[in-house]
Parts: C-alpha cells; sequence; structure tokens
C-alpha cells in the first residue's frame, strides 16, 4: 500500500513567530529538566533514565510529536523554552544514526510528490494505511514498547478496528503479536549503528560548503552555504545560490544540530522565510536534504553540500544535459577544480569564459553524431560520474511527480490553500528503442507548455478542471478557494480529478506526457511527521 507525501516542516528548537533559535539549555540542565518535567508520569529506573521514555529512540520531529501529546493530551506543563531543550536533549540521547534515517528521510525533508512505501502488504495495512510508513521507520524501540505501541493506538484512537482494512481482521491481536515482533526486529532500539554512532565526536560544520540542487520550477543552481559556530551546537548561516537561468537567490539566519547530524535551520530574505531539514554524513564532509518555503513546503529545493576543502570533485553541470549538433553554455560546479574542462568525445569546448576552484564555465559544441547517453565530466584531476547528458532527440516526457495532490484552502479561513508543482522530464529510448522500459535514458527537465484536464467522464460531468484550479507555464499549480461553491452541482467544494498536460516542443517535434492531481479538501491536522 503506498501513500503519496506533500510537503512542510517545523525546523525545531526554532521559535515558531520569529524563526530565530532558543538558546539552548547545557546538557546537564536538560537533562534535569526532562527530570522534573517527566518523572511525575515516568519512573526513574534504577540504571538511569525513565520508564517508557529510554526504551523508544527518535528524530527531533518524533520526540517533539511526543512531546506535544504530553502537553496536549497530558497535561504535561513547560515553558516553550523548556519543550525546546528537553527535545533537544532527547534527539542527542535517544535519536538515530544518519544510517538509520537514510532512505525514510523524505517524510522529514517533506518532499513533495514522494512515494512511501512499507515493506510489506501487512505493515501497509496495519501501519501505513493511517500515516506513512515512514513515520513508523523514524523510530526505534524494545519489544515491549512496540506492542505498548499497539495499545496507544486503540487507546487513542478506539475506531482503529472498525474502519477500512480494520475491521476485516484482528486488529490489535495482530499490533500486539506478529507485527509487534516484526516491528521489533526490524526496528531495534539496541542497534551496531546507533552504538557506533555515539563514539562519533562532536563536528565542527563551521567553514564553507559548496552547494548544488534544483528547485522544481525554477531551475538547477549551484552556490555556498557559510556556516559559523555561535557556540555549541548553533551556527549563523548565509545561503546564496546562482541558477542556470542566471537567477540568483540569499538567505541567512541560524541552524541547530541535533544528535550529530540533523540539521535544521531556520533563514530569512527581507519578506520571506524558509527552513532547511538536512543530514550530515558520516565524515562530515557532506550534507544532504531540502530547503523551502516555511509555510509553504511545496516551494523549496534539494540541498547537496560539500566542504569545500572536501578534495578534487566535480559536483553537478548546469544545464545537465545537451542536444546532438547543439552549442551551449555550461556551468561546471566542485570543488578544487584546477585545468582544463573534458566532456567526453564528440563535445568540444570552445571557449571557457571563466574559472576558480568552484565554477568553471564554457561554451561547448556537441557534434551531430556524438554518443547519446549519460557522461562522466571532469576539470583537471576533478570529476564526477553521468553528470551531463548528450541525446539526439526526445522520444518521451513524463510528467514528476505522476500522481499528486492539492488541496483548496483560503477564502477567509485559517488553512491556506497547498498548491502543487510540476516538472516536464524528457527521456530518450534506452537500446531496446520501446519507450517506458528499464534502459530508457532520462535527458532531465525540458520547459513544456502546461494544461489541465478533466481526468475522467466522472470530473468531466462535474466540470472539475474548471473549478478546481489554474496551471501556469512554470507547472505551478493553484488550487481553487476553500469552500462550497453554489456554482457547483450540490454546491460542493472546489475539488477535482484532474490530468495534467506538458507538452514538449523538440526542434517542431510536440511530445506530450501527463501526470494526474487531485485537487483535494484541506487537511486540518498536519503533524511534523506524516
Amino acid at each position: 500500500m503506498r501513500a503519496l507525501l506533500l510537503s512542510a516542516v517545523m525546523a525545531f528548537a526554532l521559535t515558531a513567530t520569529s524563526g530565530t533559535i532558543v538558546k539552548p539549555a547545557a546538557a546537564q540542565d536538560a537533562e534535569s529538566l526532562l527530570n522534573a518535567r517527566c518523572s511525575a508520569c515516568h519512573a526513574r529506573l534504577a540504571e538511569g533514565g525513565l520508564s517508557r521514555i529510554s526504551d523508544q529512540r527518535k528524530t527531533p520531529e518524533g520526540w517533539d510529536m511526543t512531546v506535544t501529546r504530553m502537553i496536549v493530551v497530558h497535561g504535561l506543563k513547560i515553558a516553550p523554552e523548556e519543550k525546546h531543550a528537553v527535545v533537544k536533549h532527547l534527539a542527542d540521547t535517544l535519536g538515530l544514526a544518519p544510517s538509520e534515517s537514510r532512505g525514510w528521510r523524505y517524510a522529514l525533508e517533506r518532499t513533495p510528490g514522494a512515494t512511501d512505501s512499507a515493506p510489506n502488504d501487512d505493515l501497509a495495512t496495519m501501519c501505513a494505511r493511517c500515516h506513512t510508513f515512514a513515520r513508523v521507520a523514524l523510530q526505534r524501540r524494545t519489544p515491549e514498547e512496540w506492542v505498548k505501541s499497539g495499545h496507544f493506538h486503540i487507546g487513542q484512537y478506539p475506531t482503529t478496528e472498525y474502519q477500512f482494512y480494520g475491521r476485516d481482521r484482528p486488529w490489535f491481536d495482530l499490533a500486539t503479536g506478529p507485527v509487534a515482533e516484526e516491528l521489533a526486529k526490524m526496528l531495534p532500539l539496541d542497534s551496531d549503528e546507533w552504538r557506533n554512532w555515539q563514539q562519533v565526536a562532536k563536528r565542527d560544520l563551521s567553514g564553507v560548503w559548496r552547494i548544488t540542487g534544483h528547485q522544481p520550477g525554477t531551475g538547477s543552481y549551484q552556490g555556498q552555504l557559510n556556516v559559523q559556530s555561535s557556540g555549541g551546537d548553533r551556527y549563523d548561516v548565509s545561503m546564496s545560490l546562482t541558477y542556470d537561468n542566471g537567477a540568483s537567490f540569499s538567505a541567512e539566519g541560524q541552524a541547530l544540530v541535533f544528535t550529530n547530524h540533523e540539521w535544521r535551520a531556520s533563514l530569512s530574505t527581507n519578506n520571506e522565510r524558509y527552513r532547511q531539514v538536512a543530514s550530515v554524513a558520516e565524515d562530515g564532509k557532506t550534507l544532504s536534504g531540502r530547503w523551502f518555503v516555511a509555510n509553504n513546503d511545496i516551494v523549496g529545493g534539494t540541498m547537496n553540500g560539500t566542504r569545500i576543502d572536501a578534495g578534487h570533485q566535480v559536483l553537478s553541470v548546469l544545464p545537465g544535459h545537451l542536444k546532438a549538433g547543439s552549442e551551449a553554455t555550461l556551468t561546471i560546479a566542485g570543488v578544487g577544480m584546477t585545468g582544463e574542462a573534458a566532456l567526453g568525445d564528440g563535445i568540444q569546448v570552445l571557449q571557457t569564459l571563466s574559472a576558480s576552484p568552484e565554477a568553471v564555465v564554457v561554451k561547448v559544441r556537441a557534434a551531430a553524431d556524438a554518443a547519446t547517453g549519460a557522461r562522466n565530466v571532469a576539470v583537471g584531476e576533478a570529476s564526477g560520474d553521468g553528470l551531463l547528458v548528450v541525446y539526439d532527440k526526445v522520444d518521451t516526457v513524463r510528467v514528476e511527480p505522476d500522481t499528486t495532490f492539492s488541496r483548496v484552502g483560503g477564502g477567509g479561513g485559517p488553512i491556506p490553500a497547498v498548491p502543487a508543482q510540476f516538472e516536464a522530464i524528457g527521456y530518450m529510448n534506452g537500446d531496446d528503442k520501446e519507450p517506458g522500459t528499464e534502459d530508457d535514458v532520462r535527458i532531465g527537465v525540458l520547459p513544456a507548455a502546461w494544461s489541465v484536464t478533466d481526468f475522467s467522464e466522472a470530473a468531466a460531468a462535474l466540470k472539475d478542471a474548471h473549478y478546481a484550479g489554474t496551471i501556469d507555464q512554470f507547472g505551478y499549480f493553484t488550487p481553487a478557494v476553500a469552500g462550497p461553491n453554489p456554482e457547483r452541482k450540490f454546491g460542493t467544494n472546489n475539488v477535482g480529478d484532474l490530468s495534467v498536460i506538458a507538452v514538449v516542443d523538440d526542434s517542431g517535434s510536440k511530445v506530450e506526457g501527463r501526470g494526474h492531481l487531485f485537487a483535494t479538501v484541506q487537511r486540518y491536522i498536519d503533524p511534523p511527521i506524516r
């Protein structure tokens, strides 16, 4: 079973109003706070720690959700700055190693259109029918705690057994029996990854990081992240980006690091606030994640960072595709790059327009008979694999994401609309000359003419495409206003079942791709991990 994600995340230890970092308490102070605020309900253990709490490990978002539930459901009295300190302490001492969160980070980063899949059908129906399986996978528990999780679900959500895929099976018996056993083996409290990670010394992340990434609807970019320690796990940061279309962007703010790798930052420009959610790799030389508008996580981009002193590497080429028989100006981004640029047989470097260890800009010509496919790019000793795709024609176009949601909103109500962002991705057929097979070659993002239409006869009968919203020529879908619409049949809301159409003009040949958009109602409860 699959659940589709659209995204917005809270940056923890950040105030909700100003986006500024709350100064964390010292470790001993935070531990004292934890004991003072939590030991009334959680017994102190002889070996140290508190009952239930010490039997779980979670991400910063996971612990924030737990403490919030203690406040809302169980009447915990705790000041905001105390809550931030407790969450920081719990994430640092009972968190996840980088390898343990890998593969599930789309839920933390709120990646738009990401597809969530449980490992098997049983876990899909028992767990992922109500929330993402990533929410489960981003925690660790003892076997006893996994059983208690089943008890918690029935106590907190007593209708669970009577809902679809619950009433057709002994849900509670399964949840506290074989499912708990499976989760305890799959996601144990004790692991080599966590024990090893606890031995890693604190890293000072200060310095200059080379940033590359892609912002759907705007383009790919390269730039840098300047990081300066402001004490402990806190940093002052500034980010500056240059897109492949020549546009630029910059923002600055503060960051806080949890669990020695979980990077959470709040940045701002003159009129907008942004979040960064990322993980620093085990060697401390790279980071990966996402940044986005604080109150509209659909707008943002991937964030891949490499320390500027990490050796000789080519990290990206902007743009990342080149048509055979054409000329183009390419920006090669990397670290430690010196020497001549080499893009493989059939691509001639006509002129080097500028060069530095971090960016080399070249004007190139691809021969009409240049070999197609992904190729490596080098600048002197620095190299990167498969960073430039040479293509001769666009065989197919796929819309990404291929299926996703938007949500109505606004209209005087407290919940804003949730848009959707699409891109047209060009592909070449592979050696089998058949489209849609595993050997197809991804060209990359191409400009397209965008439109929406009714997905089905039922949608056409209700004129969904007329009422549900509009799409611009950058693939950005803006939902209609929320609330019953008296113009519609049955006075229904401005929801719709839509096909999203992208038409790419490849030297006069029109190539069409289609995606599926569910324009649906508001999400009234939006936890940090969905």
